[in-house]
């Protein structure tokens, strides 16, 4: 049991209590009013102030909803006919029309419009109103900045974003574009995950115009440049398909499993030929293909990318890119995953002699390639972090580079209207636009087209157009200004002119390093023999060295033994003497003399 107390006090007996009284007012400090200082200032007469009575708001902007349009036609037909007449009957409209002609009103009002003509068509006699009066004087344009817009953005419709891997624009026009959608992480898709690619119409970004229902997701596809109504796919699971859009969604016909790509097939291309009909596909298998969509069942031709050109297929390298220029027909490119660049003739006698030469390229795969469409000689490759300009003719190194990104690049093309303008797209997000003649060291013009990595890039035959995809699917369509699509003043000549100069520069250090190396193997080889007599110099000192030291510590060690064994000797010659000195002489020890006198003194 618990006995509890409490004590309680209360609040005014804790301390003593604030009394408050009342005082009269104090006068601390008296500023005498000054006359002089009132002429300074005028009286304000009538007084305006501005008092808001109702609530602060403020502006915002907001985008609106999609506005859908759709384009509709009018059939424009024939009218104004009377009630009784029926314009389908001929009859009826003849006699009519001449019953009209016959009138004076009819007469006099042909007349009046016929003089008004006349005047009109003197006057369009007399004037070229389309005459251009100042065709030799050339414009000077004006230094505008390099600058893109945005046109239209197409995104995936499905809910599962996927990657827009590659694009194709419409031969005919810069109307419609293809774009491929695939996942490309191993293994990360969904079972349920859509597989349709899609054909867009430029104007009109809120629905395609077609969709492209392949087997397997599509990793790139291409219009067939000489018919426009064919499209070439490749697919994840290594298939190769065609689509002629007059026939529907499903491929016209797919190449087997058995003959196609291990791999997916990464790159598909048309060939230049008579039928239009021939293509070829790569992939990360090592293979290149030839097919002819008239036999889709087998490939015609196939090749290995073995650098050691022994077609070995456990050294082939995948291929990622792959470059084809018609003009020229029988040479074609490849970028690996290696890093390496194939540059092969189709038309070779053996297999080992198709793969020309190999080009070091970059530290990681190469995701895009392309000739120089003014100046087929140079090449574009784009990889790890940086885009590299190479020459034909010179097989060790590129002869201009751009600087190391920060961020992975991930595709690139030249453009199609200007010899010294190429893009690149970046990890981050980020198209690059690189004009050489105006600057080498940073790109011309940077834009931030998404907060996703951009994955492809492709840029319309007129120049203009420019698409980028990401990764979560969304296809942003640029317009470039004027300055990046039209030809400079001797911009071919400076080009041209740049490309010389640099691949001359090329060939002098690339052959400075063969001289060093040459120097290097020839004094190594030398310094080989000069070593083997050096060592085998080194072998025999070290051998009499040896023989020296032991030599010499054997002496020591007989040495040593010599003199202990005389120390030995004459020890016991010593001890003998003494014995033989105290028995025979019978002499008394100096001690025990002196024992005795110290008796005798006592």
């Amino acid at each position: 049991m618990e006995i509890v107390y409490v004590y309680t006090k209360k609040r005014a007996e804790f301390g003593k209590q604030c009394n408050f009284s009342d005082r009269p007012a104090e006068l601390h400090v008296d500023i005498q009013p000054d006359p002089s200082l009132l002429e300074n200032f005028i009286e304000r007469d009538p007084v305006d102030n501005g008092i808001q009575c109702v609530q602060m708001m403020s502006e915002h902007d907001v985008n609106t909803e999609r506005f859908e349009t759709e384009t509709r036609g009018i059939n424009h037909t024939e009218g104004g006919w009377p009630k009784d007449i029926n314009p389908a009957e001929v009859e009826q409209v003849m006699r009519y029309r001449k019953k009209v002609e016959k009138d004076e009103m009819y007469v006099n009002t042909i007349h009046q419009l016929g003089s008004v003509m006349e005047h009109i068509i003197r006057q369009n006699n007399a004037l070229d109103i389309y005459e251009d009066y100042f065709a030799d004087i050339e414009v000077e344009r004006t230094d505008e900045p390099p600058s893109a817009k945005t046109i239209n953005v197409f995104r995936d419709p499905n809910e599962y974003k996927r990657t827009a891997t590659h694009i194709s624009w419409f031969p005919d026009g810069p109307r419609k574009l293809a774009i491929a959608y695939c996942n490309l992480e191993f293994q990360m898709s969904p079972t349920d995950i859509c597989n349709d690619s899609y054909i867009w119409d430029v104007e009109n970004p809120n629905k395609p115009e077609m969709t492209l229902k392949p087997v397997s997701p599509l990793v790139c596809i291409e219009y067939n440049p000489k018919d426009s109504h064919i499209l070439l796919g490749g697919c994840y699971n290594g298939q190769v398909a065609y689509w002629d859009v007059r026939k529907g969604s499903q491929p016209v016909e797919m190449t087997p499993v058995e003959q196609s790509h291990k791999d997916p097939a990464y790159k598909t291309v048309w060939l230049q030929s008579k039928t239009g009909t021939e293509c070829f596909s790569t992939s990360t298998d090592g293979q290149v293909l030839w097919w002819d969509t008239r036999k889709f069942s087998e490939p015609f031709e196939s090749m290995i990318l073995d650098p050691t050109k022994k077609q070995d297929p456990v050294k082939s390298q995948g291929a990622m890119a792959l470059e084809y220029e018609p003009t020229m027909p029988t040479k074609f490119m490849v970028g690996t995953e290696q890093g390496s660049v194939f540059t092969c003739n189709r038309k070779a006698k053996t297999p080992a002699e198709k793969i020309v030469s190999v080009y070091p390229g970059h530290h990681g795969p190469v995701y895009a390639l392309q000739r120089n469409p003014f100046f087929p000689k140079n090449f574009l490759s784009v990889g790890d972090w940086t885009a590299r300009i190479w020459s034909e003719d010179i097989r060790e190194n590129s002869i201009m580079w751009t600087k190391y990104h920060m961020a992975y690049l991930t595709d690139g093309c030249w453009s199609p209207t200007r010899p010294a303008v190429f893009y690149t797209t970046r990890m981050d997000g980020t198209l690059d636009i690189w004009d050489f003649l105006f600057k080498q060291n940073d790109p011309t013009l940077s834009i931030q087209v998404c907060d996703e990595p951009l994955m492809s890039l492709r840029a319309q035959d007129q120049g203009r157009l420019l698409a980028c995809g990401s990764q979560e699917g969304t296809a942003t369509l640029l317009e470039l200004s004027d300055g990046l699509i039209s030809l400079q003043r001797n911009e071919k000549q400076l080009v041209t002119a740049m490309f010389e100069r640099e691949t001359r520069r090329e060939k002098i250090l690339e052959a400075r390093h063969r001289e060093m190396k040459l120097k290097e193997r020839t004094k190594s080889k030398g310094a080989g023999e000069k070593e083997d007599e050096e060592k085998d110099e080194v072998e025999d000192e070290e051998d009499l060295v040896k023989k020296a030291e032991e030599e010499f510590f054997e002496t020591i060690e007989h040495a040593v033994k010599l003199r202990e064994k005389k120390e030995a000797e004459k020890r016991k010659q010593e001890e003998a003497l003494r014995s033989s000195d105290e028995a025979g002489s019978g002499k008394v020890s100096p001690i025990e003399e002196e024992d005795g006198s110290n008796e005798k003194n006592d």
